[in-house]
């Protein structure tokens, strides 16, 4: 990582791996994109990159020093874990109704946008990866000045694009072989997914403020 090609390579392939872990960015993916079809993952990684754009420019301020804290990372991981429920019970609130005729369309009840900055927050993992891997690259990317940090957080947000493109693209195009009982489950599933992710990021936040 001595040169901007080896910033821009390095950072997308651990970027990629990272993204292909299951996560609550995944399970948002998978259900927005069998309601709103492919352009769902770039939406959601847009809203993620926003966030993490903020971040870039927080970290090189300082902030790094005061989130790597016990009780700072625990409290994200409970507020997290808030979010994900609540995202969770509203996609089993309207399971009942829901039709493949009709999931295609926009929906005016959430914001892939905005679903990619909430699911984002609600991953303590995501805090702790800058404020240790991610602080490193901005430390390193800063040797070339503000090209470098560009660089770096180009060839970490195109993985992420790559990736969850591709997964809205594969379940887009299955929309017309699923059935609406298969769609149900399939968003019955993700959201007990994000409950349980919910419930691990509850119990991790609260040993991090009794490791405290």
């Amino acid at each position: 990582m001595e040169n901007l090609a080896g910033i821009f390579f390095s950072s997308f392939i651990i970027a990629a791996s990272g993204a292909m872990m299951p996560g609550p960015v995944l399970t948002v993916t998978i259900s927005e994109s069998t309601r709103r079809g492919f352009l769902a993952g770039p939406l959601i990684v847009t809203g993620h990159g926003i966030l993490e754009i903020l971040l870039v420019i927080l970290l090189v301020l300082g902030l790094a020093d005061f989130i790597n804290r016990p009780y700072i990372i625990g409290f994200v991981g409970i507020a997290g874990a808030g979010v994900l429920f609540r995202l969770s019970f509203s996609m089993l609130k309207g399971i009942g109704n829901l039709r493949l005729a009709t999931s295609t369309e926009a929906s005016t009840n959430s914001n892939p946008v905005a679903a990619g900055i909430l699911t984002s927050i609600a991953n303590p993992y995501w805090i702790i990866w800058w404020a240790t891997i991610g602080l490193g690259y901005v430390f390193i990317s800063m040797k070339f000045g503000m090209v470098g940090l560009a660089v770096f957080f180009c060839g970490h947000i195109l993985a992420d694009f790559l990736w969850y493109s591709a997964i809205s693209f594969c379940v887009s195009r299955g929309i017309s072989f699923i059935s609406d009982r298969m769609y149900r489950g399939i968003i019955g599933s993700c959201a007990v997914l994000l409950i349980l992710f919910g419930m691990y990021f509850s119990v991790y936040g609260a040993r991090q403020f009794c490791n405290y």
